[in-house]
């Protein structure tokens, strides 16, 4: 039976697109909206206003916007131009320089492996927002599944007093006892736990001591999961076309909660010090001295915008050929920077309520990562009036901006299968999806154990960290220095029309040098900087780290792989052969024959398959 056919018709398409064949976006603001929601996702929210009050407060936003501008968004309008011109995803695409077609390849792998854990942090936000339909949240007290070290407060294990004149050493309990009181400075707190922290670990996870203790698959977050799968395939059932439409609600809810959230923050006690403590009253401007600050707010912008992912050139192939992707980046870019500011705000306002009524200082309650989402924040909402309310604003927050970062990685993938096996996607595209998400949810099972958070914990640690380091890398080298930068710069004003060579300048400067070596010196400061991973205070076993680099070792081992086939199947001498295969292919160019002028004139129908095309042993990997 044929699921997606409408008369004849793919549901991908319609008679009203410009390109009937693979389809287009069915208006500016679907495309718009499916890529500020893949670009703004769960690291705005808990990395960013971390890293911000880390580096310096305020002084850290120097950094960080001249990073937008050097490396984030040089690599943001190329992606995107790419995509638009050629109109293919993040394999295919490498009709370009068929050499570097492994490139493509990695992209996609490593996408692969993020949407299996991606979408397990999706799952505890499920669980988390199911949790808040009860009158008392489960985690706002120490309720029977804490243990000893549960505290709402800090408690006092011991300190110095004055007995009959002298000064003592003793444990609380005595100086209670004997109506004592102890020496400021000299009190030791016993070492507690928030009933929120209690709560993930024992309750959320059901957490093992390690990566070696599997343990069993905690049921209600495989039921979580399955649903996060469900929602995902239920928006991409009929591609861009679905998905288009559901980003309206999932990329734009979330300001609306953002906003709804700061505006409650800002009206409780203790507010200021949290966002005084987010951005500092008095920026410190010497932090900049430190190469560590200018590393964050790299890596910060590069991983924040998704650049290097293959999602980029994969929402972008899907617009009509003369969009005009110059504006469309910087928009998108600015939109997601602006969003991680903004979100900041709206998230150190509750912390500094948290630590006013904790009696803490804002360091205390403040953490990075899952903690701050799935620990510090949840505790903070729970000391609100109408607790379950803001919890459920929030987690349903954390779930959009999760899913409609997923959406944009899934159809990643399927573009990917278009390009490749275009004939058995317009027949069975639902099937397809489908299958692929049922295939991804029964990879995830393994990050629902009660390992479960070590096994994200690894995938995240090195597979979302080198292998888009070495592919930006080999992206814009390949693309710059050996296609001709110059080149690509006239193909982009057959989409967007002739500019002057002033308005190019800077994009010379960034593509030609500045990008370039921004991104090698990331690279190689990340693997100098390298340290086994960790979660909180728990060490990975050997096996474990091995796992990891075996992982980042299978996404990018394609890259030399695919370029020696391709060098085999070329002919002359190795030289020759290389030169040939540092080409564009014979098909590269614009998809549609109306668009080709005299430039592609001579291109070969990119509907036929040609040498260039990736090897079929290679195409069952997708």
């Amino acid at each position: 039976k044929d699921f997606s056919l409408t008369n004849g018709k793919d549901a991908h398409s319609s008679d009203s697109d410009e390109n009937t064949e693979r389809g287009n976006w069915s208006n500016k603001g679907d495309y718009l909206l499916s890529m500020v929601g893949y670009a703004v996702g769960l690291g705005n929210v808990w990395r960013f206003p971390y890293l911000t009050y880390q580096n310096g407060g305020g002084a850290f936003l120097i950094p960080y916007t001249l990073m937008l501008a050097l490396a984030g968004l040089p690599l943001f309008f190329m992606e995107c131009s790419l995509g638009q011109f050629a109109s293919l995803g993040p394999v295919s695409i490498w009709r370009i320089l068929p050499l570097f077609q492994g490139v493509g390849i990695t992209m996609v792998i490593i996408s692969t492996f993020v949407t299996i854990y991606y979408n397990v942090i999706i799952a505890y936000a499920l669980y988390y927002l199911f949790a808040s339909f009860q009158k008392v949240l489960p985690w706002s007290d120490c309720f029977s599944w804490a243990d000893e070290f549960c505290s709402k407060t800090r408690l006092v294990n011991d300190c110095n007093t004055t007995l009959h004149g002298e000064i003592i050493h003793a444990n609380y309990s005595f100086i209670t006892s004997n109506n004592l009181t102890c020496i400021n400075g000299t009190i030791n707190y016993k070492p507690v736990q928030f009933p929120s922290e209690q709560y993930w670990n024992k309750v959320a996870l059901q957490r093992s001591s390690g990566l070696d203790e599997t343990g069993r698959i905690v049921w209600y977050l495989a039921l979580c999961l399955l649903l996060s799968w469900v929602i995902v395939g239920a928006a991409l059932f009929r591609g861009i076309k679905s998905s288009g439409k559901v980003v309206y609600f999932t990329a734009l809810f979330p300001y609306v909660i953002l906003l709804i959230l700061l505006v409650r923050g800002a009206t409780l006690e203790g507010a200021l010090d949290g966002i005084e403590y987010y951005i500092g009253r008095q920026s410190n401007i010497t932090k900049l001295m430190e190469a560590e600050v200018w590393k964050d707010a790299a890596t910060q912008i590069f991983y924040s915008l998704s650049v290097a992912w293959g999602g980029l050139v994969a929402l972008s192939s899907y617009n009509r050929f003369h969009n005009n992707c110059y504006t469309d980046a910087i928009l998108v870019c600015v939109t997601n920077c602006v969003t991680s500011i903004f979100a900041g705000f709206a998230i150190f306002s509750i912390l500094g309520h948290m630590a006013f009524v904790l009696e803490r200082p804002v360091s205390e309650v403040v953490d990075s990562g899952f903690e701050l989402a799935f620990v510090a924040y949840p505790e903070a909402l729970s000391k609100l009036p109408v607790s379950p309310l803001w919890s459920f604003l929030f987690f349903f927050m954390l779930l959009l901006l999760g899913l409609d970062s997923q959406f944009a990685t899934i159809e990643t993938l399927t573009t990917t299968i278009q390009d490749i096996c275009p004939r058995v996607m317009k027949k069975l595209r639902m099937p397809i999806t489908m299958g692929l998400c049922a295939l991804l949810f029964f990879l995830g099972l393994i990050c629902v154990t009660q390992a479960g958070i070590y096994w994200v914990n690894l995938i995240d640690h090195f597979c979302a960290g080198w292998g888009i380091l070495i592919a930006a890398v080999l992206e814009i080298t390949g693309i710059i220095y050996i296609y001709g930068g110059n080149r690509f710069i006239e193909d982009i004003e057959m989409m967007i029309g002739k500019k002057s060579s002033l308005f190019w300048l800077w994009w010379r400067m960034c593509w030609f040098f500045i990008t370039p070596v921004l991104l090698m010196a990331i690279l190689i400061w990340s693997l100098i900087t390298f340290s086994r991973p960790t979660y909180g205070s728990v060490l990975y076993p050997t096996w474990g780290t091995a796992v990891g680099w075996c992982m980042i070792i299978f996404c990018v081992i394609w890259i030399p792989i695919v370029a020696i086939v391709k060098i085999v199947k070329a002919e002359g001498n190795l030289v020759q052969r290389i030169v040939s295969c540092c080409r564009p292919a014979a098909n590269w160019g614009p998809y549609l024959e109306c668009h080709r002028g005299e430039r592609y004139s001579h291109i070969v129908d990119p509907k036929k398959e040609k040498e260039h095309e990736i090897p079929t042993v290679f195409a069952f990997v997708y």
